[in-house]
């Protein structure tokens, strides 16, 4: 069975040679340590190892240091597995990093403290996996809610835009729903004003109805 190897990147020494002998005790090679970005990648063109532990802020600027050279890695070696390390869960820099594809992970450092997952993540990112912060998903997923233009409707008019979707006259959401025409319009009526879709005298409210409808499903 082949062992991983592995390239550590963490300025804080402690919290570095913990996870180097954590690593050799849990069947990793650790083939080298780095304390700056630089060093980072002088290490991995070097020695191309199978997987990258990076924290994301690194020196000199303690900002997005580790993930630029995250970026560079996946970049020049895109088969090296690749696992970010951050103190908090930050949408926009996880979803660049893991717009990357296979074999990359996004975790907070507090969950190095439950050894068992973290050596389970680091397995998995190693063999081509992708591993996302839970934390990350459920604020991406507060996210879209806060920002669904869709939220707003009822569950009546979510289904009136549905039909209008699939290209259905008011007469033919009428018929479909079994409602009068007039209240179809009624609902048509509220949706549009509920988009902030502003009045015209064509049908391009409805278009632009439909497309906020099919980019939120």
């Amino acid at each position: 069975m082949t062992v991983p190897r592995v390239i550590l990147a963490e300025d804080d020494v402690l919290l570095r040679e913990g996870l180097a002998s954590l690593l050799d005790r849990s069947g990793f090679a650790v083939a080298g340590q780095a304390g700056d970005a630089n060093a980072l990648l002088d290490l991995v063109r070097e020695h191309r190892p199978d997987l990258v532990l990076v924290d994301v802020r690194m020196p000199p600027t303690h900002t997005v240091e580790g993930l630029e050279a995250a970026r560079t890695i996946r970049e020049e070696l895109p088969e090296i597995g690749i696992l970010v390390l951050s103190a908090h869960a930050d949408v926009d820099h996880a979803m660049e990093l893991l717009a990357g594809g296979r074999g990359i992970g996004y975790l907070l450092k507090s969950r190095v403290a439950d050894v068992g997952e973290f050596l389970d993540t680091l397995r998995r990112i190693a063999k081509g996996g992708s591993v996302v912060e839970p934390a990350l998903v459920q604020e991406l997923v507060e996210a879209r809610h806060r920002n669904d233009p869709l939220a707003a409707l009822s569950a009546r008019e979510r289904e009136v835009l549905g039909l209008m979707a699939e290209g259905r006259s008011n007469a033919g959401i009428a018929r479909r729903l079994w409602v009068t025409e007039g209240t179809v319009e009624k609902h048509v009526r509220s949706v549009l004003a509920k988009l902030d879709l502003p009045e015209t005298t064509d049908d391009h409210r409805r278009v632009l109805a439909v497309l906020a409808y099919l980019d939120n499903r």
